[in-house]
């Protein structure tokens, strides 16, 4: 029998989620080689604003889509600036400095948690007791994580659990939002394309009065080139999970951090010879099968594209 309509686009939305996964899955390690040379993390997002601006503003002029002006998308870039790349980002880079790599993929699994209840309380998802227990078993691949003398290899990195706690808190925020209200009638390239532009303008100031402009002239190492890697890739991934759910559902689209925490784990493997204990491989097992138990919503919302 051939496989209709609907089977054909959840395969497509799975095919994403898993591109989604293993691309942001790099980007946790190159984050934590950039912060191995001392910069700011608003100097940091800064260039990687930058950088996401040049990647989809030739995509933009390639596909002939520019940047789309009016109130209701100025709203849009502002929120999506703020949520999704000016906090989780300065979180990121200021935890970064202290955690092993692939932890901080491991951490990026609150997302779904905190997208759950978000989308459940707005009427955007049904519950169901299977993608509850999925849920539960990715905040069981946390806690196995956070238990004293488990994973960590300094008892003092657990203060900088909070603070790496907060990215997922303003993607879930994000995700939600983007599900619920959509794109403002833009495609996703045109959406990130903007809101990169509105985080850049906000981040300038801040990164002038905080004293953590980077000059890109006093010279250019691996921690410079690991930004640039991680930017490009982020631009990319950014763009399609902005696509993800606002048509598969923003609790769907949030899955994709469990594929990046296995693929950020790996990744930390192979660019920072990071290695961990017995532990962190039960998180990843009951973060995988969690993932098994979740799948998109029924419907989705379609947005220009």
């Amino acid at each position: 029998m051939t496989a209709g309509p609907e089977a054909g686009q959840r395969r497509l939305y799975v095919a994403m989620l898993v591109v989604l996964g293993l691309g942001w899955g790099s980007t946790q390690p190159l984050g934590k080689m950039a912060t191995m040379s001392g910069h700011g993390p608003f100097g940091l997002i800064f260039w990687q604003l930058v950088i996401c601006v040049l990647v989809l503003g030739a995509l933009s002029a390639v596909r002939g889509k520019g940047l789309v002006v009016n109130r209701a998308t100025l709203k849009f870039y502002v929120i999506v600036a703020v949520m999704g790349t000016l906090v989780p980002n300065a979180t990121f880079y200021i935890s970064a400095a202290k955690l092993p790599a692939g932890i901080m993929s491991i951490i990026i699994s609150g997302v779904p948690m905190l997208a759950f209840p978000m989308a459940l309380a707005m009427g955007m998802e049904r519950f169901a007791w299977k993608r509850l227990l999925g849920l539960v078993l990715g905040l069981a691949a946390v806690g196995v994580i956070a238990a004293p003398g488990a994973v960590l290899p300094d008892p003092a990195m657990a203060a900088f659990l909070p603070v790496a706690l907060v990215g997922p808190l303003f993607y879930a925020m994000e995700a939600t939002y983007v599900a619920r209200n959509g794109t403002a009638g833009m495609d996703a390239v045109q959406a990130m394309l903007g809101a990169s532009v509105m985080g850049l303008i906000l981040c300038l100031p801040v990164t002038l009065a905080t004293g953590q402009f980077i000059d890109p002239l006093a010279g250019f190492g691996r921690p410079e080139a690991a930004l640039v890697g991680s930017s490009v890739v982020h631009a990319l991934m950014y763009a399609g999970y902005v696509w993800l759910a606002a048509r598969a559902g923003s609790v769907f689209a949030a899955q994709c951090s469990y594929i990046v925490t296995g693929a950020g784990i790996f990744w930390a493997m192979a660019l920072l010879g990071e290695r961990f204990s017995p532990f962190v491989w039960l998180a990843v097992v009951l973060l995988l099968c969690g993932v098994a138990l979740v799948s998109p919503r029924e419907t989705g919302r379609a947005v220009a594209g």
